[in-house]
């Protein structure tokens, strides 16, 4: 049976302490701690920093102290979560998210968590090809040093194609079965897999429970977010458009993910890892008391399958 969580950066604002105890008291068994370096976010629902990875390498007592926090809220952590753009055109940008993304894998191994979710970037002005040349180039080197600290790296899905900022390629190369499988023949490592995301399937409109059973033994974490496609707004704009011009992410059960076909399919390839709630709705972020809402909400709904 998979751990039942929720991402921490919908939280940002509130402390750790917080954020740990407002997920015990809501039942959840884990959280996927967001870790972005300090210094403010550069997108939305990103730039949360709920555990510093470069203080906990070089400090020993706030490891411990964040180790006795979850002791105390009997909570464990199901990742370390940091999600840039490693192949950013921008060379000094890209060593630095390469060199922060590293940290997060030693801080993930300090704290015996091992596992770290993140994307593997894209140039966004490059095609497919020139991208997988980059990936060639960057991320054999990310691996291996996660392997040689036993810690996993699990892939999110997302395209990070919303509006006219990631236009035309995305941000993110991961996020069709067709690349998995030639990004997996490149780094064939057991440390490399997928942080897989149902809802980013929806406006592609590919078929998210044959990705569960392709690559059942790839899939190390899963993220509960929903999206909500509006054929009516498809009908007048096209594939083409921008994506938010078409669909809108919304929590669990207010989208167009089948939860129950997929969740089935969680237990039929036995998924033993986490599968946190992902909160990226718009429609509750009028508060901090909104923001709770979504994420009671979404879990309740969620509890119907689980």
């Amino acid at each position: 049976m998979f751990k039942f969580g929720l991402l921490t950066a919908i939280l940002d604002g509130w402390s750790l302490e917080d954020a740990v105890k407002i997920a015990s008291e809501m039942g959840f068994e884990c959280l996927e701690v967001a870790c972005w370096p300090k210094g403010g976010a550069e997108r939305r629902y990103a730039g949360t920093s709920h555990i510093d990875a470069e203080r906990l390498i070089a400090d020993e007592s706030y490891r411990r102290s964040v180790e006795d926090l979850f002791a105390k809220y009997h909570m464990s952590i199901s990742s370390l979560a940091y999600y840039p753009n490693v192949l950013d055109p921008d060379q000094e940008k890209s060593a630095a998210c390469i060199a922060h993304l590293k940290a997060v894998i030693a801080a993930s191994h300090l704290l015996g968590v091992n596992l770290v979710t993140t994307f593997i970037g894209r140039n966004q002005n490059l095609d497919l090809e020139a991208n997988i040349e980059l990936f060639k180039n960057v991320w054999p080197d990310i691996i291996s040093y996660a392997e040689s600290l036993d810690t996993r790296v699990a892939i999110e899905n997302c395209p990070m194609l919303f509006g006219r900022d990631q236009w035309p390629g995305g941000q993110n190369l991961m996020c069709t079965p067709v690349v998995y499988r030639r990004l997996f023949e490149i780094i064939p490592s057991k440390n490399f897999g997928l942080n897989f995301d149902p809802s980013h399937y929806v406006w592609q409109q590919m078929d998210y429970v044959r990705t569960l059973y392709e690559f059942r033994d790839r899939i190390f974490h899963i993220h509960f977010k929903d999206i909500k496609l509006y054929p009516e707004k498809l009908a007048e704009c096209g594939v083409l458009a921008y994506p938010l011009d078409y669909m809108a992410p919304k929590i669990p059960g207010l989208g167009d993910v089948n939860w129950s076909r997929f969740i089935s399919a969680m237990h039929d390839i036995d998924f033993q890892g986490c599968a946190v709630i992902e909160v990226e709705d718009k429609s509750f972020e009028g508060s901090k008391e909104d923001i709770l809402h979504s994420i009671r909400q979404s879990a309740h709904y969620l509890r119907n399958y689980i």
